[in-house]
């Protein structure tokens, strides 16, 4: 069986573990390692039980660890060349990623990786690039879209695929602009390549999510410009109005910031 958890999710530190009896892989560590350490304990789990890594993009709060673990744990990484030469340069990551653990990804491109299929798609970002991740396993599929600037074809396309999705509800429109963020940072959240807002992430799941989606989760949720409950109320708002009941149809949970969340079993 699959199982998912996600270990932080949002601009103080991104990562989330996918896992079954004998295999896994993590998505981005940009969470301290002695955190991510204690969380494994917490769990029960064997934190040098970890197989390998993928990076979505090169911003810190995706990345600050990669580099360290691989080294500590004999890990690879796989990220797009383009992914890896921004960690290359991310002065915030103190630990670069050994060239001999560099595994590229190519956008499209499916590659079989122990029990996983896994398939990188283009994700619109003002990092140096960026993906979404779809999984297979077992034929479940999960599906990951963070730091989204716009839906796109390829990520509709993903999000219809999708048994159990992770797509990114960053702010809400009204608390950006009335906020205290300087324009220019407003301009780039709501930028083509900034992140998704509430009720751009409910839209895409009214318009795009089928009868196969079980469960979704909210991730990286601005701690200035977004409150958990109102992100989940617009988005079920948006559900509601095109016939789609949150709960009935498919589960809809909101993904803590600085804490774990639970583990949810992906049957």
């Amino acid at each position: 069986m699959l199982r998912f958890i996600s270990f932080g999710s949002g601009s103080s530190g991104n990562c989330y573990l996918l896992y079954t009896e004998t295999d896994n892989l993590m998505i981005d560590i940009g969470v301290g390692t002695r955190s991510l350490k204690k969380h494994f304990r917490e769990f029960g789990m064997r934190f040098t039980s970890l197989d390998r890594i993928f990076v979505t993009h090169d911003h810190a709060d995706h990345v600050k660890s990669v580099g360290s673990i691989s080294r500590e744990l004999d890990l690879d990484v796989f990220a797009t060349e383009l992914v890896h030469r921004g960690i290359d340069r991310n002065y915030c990551v103190r630990h670069k990623i050994q060239p001999d653990h560099r595994r590229t990804v190519l956008p499209g491109q499916p590659e079989t990786i122990g029990s996983f299929v896994v398939t990188p798609f283009s994700v619109p970002h003002d990092s140096t690039d960026n993906v979404g991740y779809r999984i297979e396993v077992d034929g479940v599929v999960f599906c990951i879209v963070t730091d989204v600037g716009h839906i796109t074809d390829g990520i509709a396309s993903q999000i219809s695929d999708a048994n159990y999705l992770v797509i990114e509800a960053n702010y809400d429109e009204e608390m950006l602009l009335s906020g205290p963020y300087p324009e220019y940072l407003k301009r780039r959240i709501v930028s083509g390549v900034g992140h998704l807002s509430n009720s751009a992430c409910g839209e895409a799941l009214a318009q795009y999510a089928t009868p196969a989606l079980k469960h979704v989760w909210l991730c990286h949720l601005s701690e200035e410009n977004n409150h958990p409950e109102l992100a989940r109320k617009t988005v079920e708002q948006i559900l509601r109005s095109s016939g789609i009941v949150p709960g009935k149809d498919f589960k809809l949970d909101v993904l803590k910031r600085k804490t774990p969340s639970g583990i949810f079993e992906l049957k």
